[in-house]
């Protein structure tokens, strides 16, 4: 078991982390996800926890804050008649199906490898954060039939392989289908939820050797680091809020997509050097 003298600077790390997902969630609309993976990956590395599997490790524990702070936020936007019902049942059956199917793939894939995917996946995300225009359009309307039958499962896959909720993926297809961002940002924030809940039922059966698990962990989710990160993020995320509504968040949402864009090719770099 790992001692106090450890666990206490450890902690606070987490709850440092946590918040600093939360103002972004709240400013950018950005989910945590996409800061919390890279953020644990070096903390628990730091804590001597680095392994083939710390990967999944990441992964599944942010994708467990996801169930609660997705909850929360499709609520809020709900109580302001933003959210696309018939978008998220349309699109749900096709994300379980390839979120279930990112569990597999994922606990079954080395830790370099995540870092790849990861890594590769997030500078894609950097580039449409820092350089993508709104007014680009690839059709009128939401997609049906065999295109929607192709890309939900590829929304809920991804997102796993990625340990993000639905915003990353969602926003941007909502968007180039027409649906105003507004909506399409309350909207992706149910796909968070429709993805985390089955792929975390799905990582906490995942059997992983107890001397690579940080403390706390059951199956590939690590508990302490959850409840830390959730504390953390429903505090400062409507500060967060406050700060976007007081100014234009797009010029920090593209000077954030840079710095995306860095921390994945550094991830890039360790899974690749070694």
């Amino acid at each position: 078991m790992t001692d106090i003298s450890t666990l206490l600077p450890f902690a606070a790390l987490i709850a440092v982390i946590g918040a600093f997902a939360g103002v972004l969630a709240g400013l950018l609309g950005v989910g945590g996800g996409i800061v919390l993976v890279p953020a644990f990956f070096y903390a628990f590395s730091g804590l001597g926890y680095g392994s083939p599997q710390l990967m999944q490790i990441c992964l599944a524990t942010s994708l467990a804050t996801i169930i609660v702070t997705s909850i929360r936020s499709v609520s809020a936007h709900h109580r302001k008649g933003a959210v696309e019902w018939s978008i998220l049942k349309s699109f749900a059956p096709g994300i379980v199906v390839g979120a279930l199917i990112g569990v597999l793939v994922a606990s079954s894939l080395r830790s370099a490898a995540l870092q790849v995917i990861f890594g590769g996946v997030a500078s894609f995300i950097g580039l449409y954060m820092a350089f993508g225009n709104s007014a680009w359009r690839l059709g009128d309307e939401m997609p049906k039939g065999i295109m929607r039958v192709v890309i939900s499962p590829l929304i809920g896959f991804l997102s796993v392989l990625m340990g993000i909720g639905g915003g990353s993926f969602g926003v941007p297809t909502m968007t180039l289908y027409g649906v105003p961002i507004h909506r399409a940002v309350a909207t992706a924030a149910g796909f968070g939820a429709i993805i985390a809940i089955p792929s975390v039922i799905g990582f906490l059966f995942v059997d992983l050797p107890g001397d690579v698990t940080p403390p706390f962990t059951v199956g590939a989710v690590n508990i302490a680091a959850f409840g830390l990160v959730i504390c953390m993020t429903l505090l400062t995320a409507p500060l967060g809020a406050r700060i976007a509504h007081a100014m234009d968040p797009k010029p920090l949402k593209r000077a954030f997509g840079v710095f995306l864009i860095l921390v994945a090719l550094n991830m890039l770099r360790k899974a690749l050097m070694g």
